[in-house]
């Protein structure tokens, strides 16, 4: 395989949200594996590309590896002596830096698989999220789903709440308006989520809000809600459409999370 590679699978790795660290080679005295740049990149499961074989690979592996299991998130550089720290018959000195590559995602539940969910799951699996894609009927979802992605057909959709992420996104679209109503007590008794977005009319809206209020529902927490769910700005009714729309939104949202802009940062 070509020494350049790790480009493509480093890309792959990021579509999939799969966390890595590249080990490049940055310094060398004497005789030693691998030039300088010479680039690997370590997952939990799989090792692309090399930055020489023997004890120094296989140290560097470690180490990387160690940094995913401990959720590190800053560059490392280690100088290893090949002849007295690892034994190696070369004997120079070699320099590597080890930087871990973590794409920020965040949790969301996405309730319901109509046409505007199936338009919206093509957006919103390119963006940093992993999705929970809930409905009870399986014969609705698309043959492809996207890695990001993990289907749950279930009976009782509201039952899955309960196994969702603190801090987690939501959005309600399902096919019957009754459920939807379950589905958002559960989600506001839980109270405990990033963003819920609610499908619907101006109308569905209000009625909802009225039935929460009645059911004791405080209105600091039923304003938590967002509904018609998108952009305003966007008036289109293809799912499309709508979906550019909810999407759209999403971003506006978790670009402005601190977390996000620190690791934008960085």
């Amino acid at each position: 395989m070509p020494d350049d590679n790790w480009i493509y699978e480093l890309a792959s790795f990021y579509d999939q949200g799969l966390a890595c660290v590249i080990v490049t080679v940055l310094e060398n005295r004497g005789s030693v594996p691998r030039d300088i740049g010479a680039k690997m990149l370590v997952t939990q499961d799989s090792v692309i590309a090399s930055v020489g074989g023997g004890r120094l690979e296989f140290k560097a592996i470690e180490i990387a590896r160690e940094m995913l299991e401990e959720g590190e998130n800053q560059l490392k550089l280690e100088t290893f002596n090949l002849s007295a720290r690892l034994g190696q018959c070369c004997g120079g000195i070699t320099t590597l830096s080890f930087e871990p590559v973590v794409r920020n995602h965040f949790h969301l539940a996405l309730f319901g698989a109509g046409h505007v969910a199936k338009a919206l799951i093509k957006i919103i699996s390119t963006l940093p999220f992993q999705i929970t894609w809930i409905d009870s009927r399986s014969h609705v979802f698309p043959e492809h789903i996207p890695t990001s992605v993990t289907k749950s057909v279930s009976d009782d959709p509201v039952t899955e709440i309960s196994q969702i992420p603190t801090a987690s996104y939501y959005l309600v679209m399902t096919h019957n308006h009754q459920l939807d109503f379950e589905i958002t007590r559960a989600i506001l008794k839980r109270n405990d989520f990033a963003y819920f977005g609610l499908i619907g009319s101006a109308t569905k809206c209000e009625r909802f809000r009225h039935q929460l209020s009645q059911s004791g529902f405080s209105q600091e927490v039923i304003d938590k809600i967002t509904c018609p769910v998108g952009l305003n700005a966007v008036k289109g009714k293809h799912p499309s459409e709508i979906a550019v729309s909810i999407a759209a939104q999403l971003i506006v949202h978790y670009q402005n999370q601190p977390q996000h802009q620190q690791i934008s940062d960085k």
